[in-house]
């Protein structure tokens, strides 16, 4: 059963790592945010703005996934839909501002924080399946929360993350470029 200690740790990692991210991106001009590195495969090869067009809306799929999970018992996630999608997807990423970007990455944070404290400690160890990652308690989707933003604010910066999603059947393409 989780413990209010792993639940405190979760929101403290989920702060820190945000913060870092956003301290990261809010550095970075309009130009910087939407060169595209040649090198980068996959995710690596997004821009700044995809990337976080691209985590604004996966905080609000973790979020509904997660959501399902207490409220259902031991759901498949195949084909869910965001219940509050992010406002930018990651096709117009480069028509929204770095600003526009945080702003959109701090309104879902706080969705998911008002949402967490609504949270028993027995929620936590709520199951899910999930044609990507396979089947996930409601605490590991939440660790997903941190990790997520670690790997992209190394990604951003040009550099290798020492977190890497395990993906059932390899890294799912979630951009279509234009």
């Amino acid at each position: 059963m989780a413990t209010q200690a792993q639940v405190d740790e979760l929101l403290s990692k989920m702060q820190e790592e945000r913060g870092a991210l956003l301290a990261l991106v809010r550095a970075l001009d309009e130009g910087r945010a939407e060169e595209r590195p040649p090198e980068g495969d996959g995710e690596a090869g997004w821009s700044a703005k995809e990337q976080l067009a691209h985590m604004a809306s996966m905080e609000a799929s973790y979020r509904t996934w997660v959501q399902r999970a207490v409220q259902e018992e031991r759901p498949d996630l195949t084909g869910t839909e965001s219940r509050d999608p992010a406002r930018i997807d990651a096709q117009r990423a480069h028509d929204a501002s770095v600003a526009e970007h945080v702003d959109e990455l701090l309104r879902q944070r706080g969705l998911t924080l008002t949402y967490l404290q609504t949270l028993p400690l027995d929620a936590y160890d709520r199951m899910s399946v999930s044609p990507i990652f396979g089947e996930l308690s409601v605490l590991q989707w939440l660790r997903s929360y941190y990790r997520h933003d670690r790997m992209h604010a190394a990604q951003i910066a040009r550099g290798k993350s020492d977190y890497a999603p395990r993906f059932l059947a390899g890294e799912p393409d979630q951009r279509r470029r234009s």
